[in-house]
């Protein structure tokens, strides 16, 4: 599933393609797509709107619409978000189209058919599924280190599963929890309520530092993951745990070893990460 890195580099990609277009029309092939409102209502709702903007919000991309409509898009498992032109060949996958006055198309591909696409009013965040639970932006510039350390009070689960938790803080997935926490030297099983504040410290830098990292190699690639240009990103060749059971530690040379957290693969080196 994409997360913050992968997002926020279709975001930036998509931003000076659409922002300013109109939407003038949109095809439907798959409508449990559109999970809210209904199809028929969504199309009618959306064609003629002006793009304002297009933002993220954890793992959500937004699309900003005149008149304080936003459009929230999750891409789930293998959804993606290309703008082509019109005449161009759409695959078999490609499920929602939305055609844009400059005969434009922003396709919405999903071969899972797992993604949602919401039309919400701004001020109706709730009709997003889990989009009005998110918690805060790991990169924001108003989530300081002292506000992080206070979100660790009566927390007790394990630290991987409290950073893929969507409302304890939002866009973190399962390789960037791996390679957080192993940049922190902290166990993926360690319980939350044993950090001390310097460990927590590790973690929130790495946290920032690694997101930051993969934003700039325009996400990881495994399988499905493109940006709007349709183009793979490089930040798996950055990677230093995740999907490396097996191979050496490239700290102390230790075997990295795979094990569940949260019924979660989870990659770590038991020598290096406590």
């Amino acid at each position: 599933m994409p997360e913050l890195p992968e997002v926020e580099t279709i975001v930036k990609g998509l931003r000076p393609l659409i922002k300013d277009r109109y939407i003038t029309d949109i095809t439907i092939s798959e409508k449990k797509i559109i999970a809210h409102p209904a199809a028929d209502e969504f199309k009618n709702e959306a064609v003629g709107r002006k793009i304002v903007d297009i933002t993220r919000r954890g793992k959500y991309i937004i699309i900003e619409l005149e008149n304080d409509k936003e459009m929230i898009i999750h891409l789930r498992m293998t959804g993606k978000l290309l703008v082509k032109q019109c005449e161009k060949f759409r695959d078999k996958h490609t499920h929602v189209v939305f055609h844009l006055d400059n005969g434009q198309e922003l396709r919405f591909n999903n071969i899972r058919k797992f993604g949602r696409i919401y039309l919400i009013d701004k001020d109706q965040p709730g009709k997003a599924g889990g989009y009005a639970e998110l918690g805060p932006e790991p990169l924001s510039d108003d989530l300081s280190l002292d506000d992080f350390k206070e979100m660790f009070k009566n927390r007790r689960g394990v630290i991987k599963s409290l950073l893929m938790n969507q409302k304890f803080i939002a866009g973190i997935g399962n390789i960037y929890a791996d390679e957080i926490l192993f940049r922190s030297g902290i166990d993926p099983e360690r319980k939350a309520d044993t950090l001390t504040e310097p460990e927590i410290e590790k973690i929130y830098r790495s946290m920032r530092e690694i997101l930051k990292k993969g934003i700039i190699y325009g996400g990881t690639t495994f399988s499905d993951y493109v940006n709007a240009f349709g183009e793979k990103g490089s930040f798996q060749e950055e990677l230093q745990i995740y999907q490396k059971a097996g191979e050496k530690c490239c700290r102390c040379g230790s075997t990295i070893k795979k094990k569940k957290v949260g019924g979660r693969g989870s990659y770590y080196c038991p020598n290096c990460q406590k």
